[in-house]
């Protein structure tokens, strides 16, 4: 697959190929033509020897500093260099692919002022597979992810560090000189544009939501097995029920629910016995309310990051009526609340689901389940402590949903005196949505084991498969084994498309 990037913008899809699945990258000749047209105007301007913000100036509180034509250059060097001031772990190779493609887009979209060669370099490094080496802190999210964008500019100078075949951090005069490639000499305006965009964190915004989307579609499918191991209602499911309280969110979880809940011998056996369960707890009752307006939450953020990806987000910008204006359109304001409202959302979903584990495991409260899910309970102590990790990631979760975007601190001598911590926002998100998956996999193992627990009696075709894909490495209810290497393979079942596409599959629905 080749991405094709366009002045108009990109998709969605176009940033996860990239960025996980390598992706070869291509600037339109649109794209070319809008870039040289913006630049000629910046060209205009620079022979005209009017002052214009980050041409013939310095950057943040050095604004009103003028800088002398032949020193221009210089200047956008020196602002990589002491832009490229991160610390810490380096960010993930999918996160940095995806911020050099969004910095790609948003120079093509010709209101940088920057020659199409800037674009062709960063495009370069995507394809011939080089990491520029981000640590982890530098961005406030205020111009944008300067520090982070700062140090994959440096690697277009042949300067800084990328990431080696070892993991560890290599020399980029090296890399480049290994691809074929001759660093860049900026000209006027080239190093702000460069550094000026909110690329970092709609780029991990963007990678999360696709996370999100497929973890809230399987915290469906463990909700539903947990409530048929439990011997719960699919009453609250009806789609009757949630029609009077029309969140779109909701109406669709609890069809999921519903439709996975169809075709058990499990849930037949008790289905006319209404004094098992007049109701169930809410952590089965609820599930679609919570789950669905996670749901919802997740539509807001797409809308958001949808708006973002057709956004020109620079510092000035070049109008095609040859007007440079400052903006103020690189703060990170809406995607840092749009990450911090998926992270409590997700943070939730994650909660319930520990709940419906603490259920399934409590002898007084599963319906005749054995304690911990062991038939052997006493010597052995099955799932207990696997409730106990789940519990304590609820809790780190709940720290995590605590919102960055209002922690706001003023830096560059008081000129960036708000900023949005919008990276901080989504590089958190990451985290919450890693834990959810955790979460969602000590359910499923669970729900399996009460599942198994059940026999003879059969499962729902959704049981069956969860049961089919996790017992190959969990094996049968019975003595205690060693249980981190099975929570990490049920983890990797959760995260994966196999078993939600077998089980997609088995109800004939898209969940």
């Amino acid at each position: 697959m080749t991405v094709i990037v366009q002045p108009t913008g990109i998709e969605p899809a176009d940033v996860l190929a990239v960025a996980r699945h390598d992706a070869k990258v291509e600037l339109s000749p649109a794209a070319i033509e809008a870039m040289a047209t913006s630049r000629a105007i910046v060209d205009g301007i620079e022979a005209s020897g009017r002052p214009v913000y980050g041409v013939s100036t310095g950057f943040g509180a050095l604004a009103n500093t003028s800088i002398a034509p032949e020193r221009r250059a210089e200047l956008q060097h020196a602002l990589i260099r002491s832009h490229a001031a991160g610390i810490g772990a380096p960010m993930p190779r999918e996160v940095v692919r995806a911020m050099m493609l969004l910095r790609v887009r948003s120079l093509a979209m010709g209101r940088s002022g920057v020659r199409p060669v800037l674009a062709q370099g960063l495009v370069d490094l995507l394809n011939h597979g080089i990491t520029p080496w981000v640590p982890e802190h530098g961005s406030l999210g205020a111009s944008g992810d300067l520090a982070p964008l700062a140090h994959c500019a440096i690697v277009l100078l042949g300067e800084g560090w990328v990431v080696g075949k070892d993991g560890g951090r290599a020399s980029a005069a090296e890399a480049l000189h290994t691809a074929g490639l001759r660093p860049l000499e900026l000209a006027a305006k080239e190093g702000l544009a460069l550094i000026n965009g909110t690329d970092g964190m709609l780029g991990m915004l963007l990678l999360s939501i696709a996370d999100a989307a497929h973890l809230f579609a399987m915290a469906d499918v463990t909700a539903a097995l947990a409530t048929e191991a439990m011997l719960g209602s699919e009453r609250p499911f009806l789609p009757e029920l949630h029609a009077i309280r029309p969140h779109p969110g909701q109406a669709a979880s609890a069809a999921n629910i519903h439709r996975l809940l169809q075709g058990s011998a499990i849930m037949d056996s008790h289905r006319d016995d209404l004094a098992h369960a007049v109701q169930d707890a809410y952590s089965i009752r609820c599930a679609p309310q919570v789950a669905g307006a996670a749901r919802d939450t997740l539509d807001f953020v797409r809308v958001t990051a949808g708006r973002e990806l057709i956004s020109v987000v620079d510092n000035p910008v070049v109008l095609p009526d040859g007007r440079v204006e400052s903006t103020g359109n690189f703060h990170g304001a809406p995607l840092g609340f749009a990450a911090d409202f998926l992270a409590i959302a997700a943070a939730e979903v994650g909660a319930i689901s520990e709940r419906r584990v603490d259920r399934l495991l409590d002898v007084t409260r599963s319906r005749d389940l054995p304690p911990f899910l062991s038939p052997d309970a006493g010597v052995n102590s099955g799932l207990m402590i696997a409730q106990y990790t789940a519990a304590g990631i609820v809790a780190e979760n709940r720290r995590l949903a605590s919102p960055a975007s209002v922690d706001s601190l003023p830096t560059s001598g008081m000129q960036e005196d708000h900023v949005s911590m919008g990276w901080a926002a989504t590089k958190k998100l990451r985290t919450v949505l890693d834990n959810l998956t955790s979460l969602l996999a000590v359910e499923l193992l669970s729900a399996v084991r009460g599942l198994q627990l059940r026999a003879p009696i059969t499962p729902s075709p959704a049981g069956r498969a969860a049961v089919e894909a996790v017992e190959p490495f969990a094996g049968k209810p019975g003595p205690d084994i060693f249980l981190a290497p099975v929570l990490e393979q049920t983890r990797t079942v959760l995260a994966g498309p196999a078993l939600r596409a077998t089980i997609e599959a088995a109800i004939g629905a898209p969940l």
